[in-house]
């Protein structure tokens, strides 16, 4: 004898049995939708049935189970680099306007959110060395025809000495203004400042980068020849600060003129491997590596300051990639720099935490807990109300476009609303992640229009 089946409340009335008014001699069997339900939820619920019932519900059984498939995995896609742990992780971001954000109305006068959002930003970094006296020594002039060549030592801490070059124009007016020029990453470590400055005898690797970053210039002497003392500095783990281990062989730790081109890619390879474990080597010690970066460009603005040549009123910066994410910071924590300009690397952190992190935001870039007071273009609009260029590529896959675009909107308005529209210029160019020559005819006119 078949048994009338009873609703079954435990599944949130996921199958209910259909009123009919012989509810001794049948029973209706369940809907596709029911089946394709079941199995969406991982139940077992057809064998309760009757044997007609599962007949009935079993027929195009292969079909169903596609369909629950195909729903199921539409269901679980996140178009993620970090997959199933998006969801969760976007859940922890910040939306809406960030709590620091000038564009928030209870910020009022400019000095008081600077010193409160700059304040967070210099607390989050966990490294804040003493200051100290340069001791700059000149160990090598070359004249290089509009310009001469120095190449310098002089400490950023007390105990840290870093390699520069400062190119000193011959016929400028003096006192002249000044640029701290802002090398790039490009995964590209064996050299640092001469990826930006020309110098004898470069190598066909180098020259090669140039051309693909900088349309064959280097950045640093094109401003020497306009005029500008210009100041630049290996950055920590790159160039003559690179990391060097015990067993190194003479032509990574030397770099000879002759050094074969596969031997500098390995080179940049296992530093490219090693640049983690030398950011957890580096927070396991209880600081930053932007820390590092941005107190070492701050204390070159010191340094410059000592130059007789220089015009202490007249100070800019440049840059390209972490390059621009170091003259950002740069401007965002010096008012002394008067004009600043940030090539390719722009973005809202919110909108890079899909699938713009992987190429983008490694332990060089990252404040822990920053990005819960602070998004990018905020930290950008701390150089308010100085002189602020921003130029990204459209075509530079490192950066969400709507992020992009959304950080130039936030930009302006913290410009307007700080009563500076002028002082705030945001361009994109239909281009990849490069500082091009079109590029650079804007920068180098927006550096004279503020310097």
């Amino acid at each position: 004898m078949k048994l009338p089946l009873q609703p079954l409340r435990s599944v949130d009335r996921a199958y209910r049995p259909a009123n009919t008014a012989r509810r001794d001699t049948a029973v209706a069997g369940p809907t596709r939708r029911d089946f394709v339900r079941w199995l969406a939820l991982g139940l077992c619920l057809p064998t309760a049935l009757d044997e007609e019932a599962l007949s009935e519900a079993a027929s195009g059984s292969q079909v169903l189970l596609a369909q629950a498939a195909k729903e199921s995995s539409n269901m679980a896609r996140t178009d993620s680099d970090v997959g199933s742990l998006w969801r969760f992780i976007q859940s922890q971001a910040v939306t809406g306007e960030f709590p620091l954000s000038w564009l928030r109305p209870e910020f009022k006068n400019l000095t008081g959110w600077k010193r409160k959002a700059r304040g967070k930003l210099l607390e989050l970094l966990h490294y804040a060395p003493a200051r100290c006296d340069p001791r700059a020594e000149v160990v090598e002039r070359i004249d290089a025809g509009d310009y001469v060549r120095e190449k310098v030592y002089f400490n950023t801490t007390p105990d840290l000495r870093v390699p520069a070059f400062v190119l000193v124009p011959k016929q400028a007016k003096r006192p002249t203004p000044a640029i701290v020029a802002l090398h790039d990453h490009g995964g590209f470590y064996f050299w640092g400042k001469e990826k930006i400055v020309e110098t004898d005898g470069e190598h066909a690797v180098l020259a090669d980068f140039k051309k693909n970053s900088y349309a064959g210039k280097s950045i640093a002497s094109e401003l020497a020849r306009q005029g500008y003392v210009v100041a630049v500095i290996d950055m920590f783990y790159w160039g003559e600060r690179r990391m060097l281990l015990d067993e190194d062989p003479a032509d990574w730790r030397e770099r000879p003129r002759d050094i074969k081109p596969e031997r500098i890619a390995e080179f940049n390879r296992r530093a490219g491997q090693n640049e983690q474990l030398v950011g957890r080597t580096i927070y396991s010690a209880g600081f930053t590596w932007p820390g590092v970066m941005f107190w070492d460009d701050i204390r070159t603005v010191d340094y410059l300051l000592t130059r007789p040549e220089v015009d202490k009123k007249r100070i800019g910066c440049v840059g390209l990639s972490v390059g621009g994410l170091r003259s950002c910071h740069l401007a965002a924590l010096d008012d002394r720099i008067q004009a600043a300009v940030v090539v390719g690397w722009m973005a809202s952190f919110p909108r890079q935490l899909r699938r713009h992190i992987r190429n983008t935001i490694g332990h060089t870039k990252v404040v822990p807990g920053l990005y819960r007071h602070l998004d990018y273009p905020d930290i950008a609009s701390l150089a308010m109300p100085r002189a602020l260029l921003v130029i990204n590529g459209g075509k530079d896959g490192l950066f969400d476009l709507d992020g992009v675009r959304a950080s130039f909107d936030k930009l302006n308005a913290c410009y307007k609303k700080a009563g500076a529209p002028e002082k705030c210029r945001t361009r994109l160019y239909d281009t990849p992640h490069e500082f091009n020559t079109e590029m650079q005819e804007e920068a180098w006119e927006w550096l004279r229009r503020w310097l």
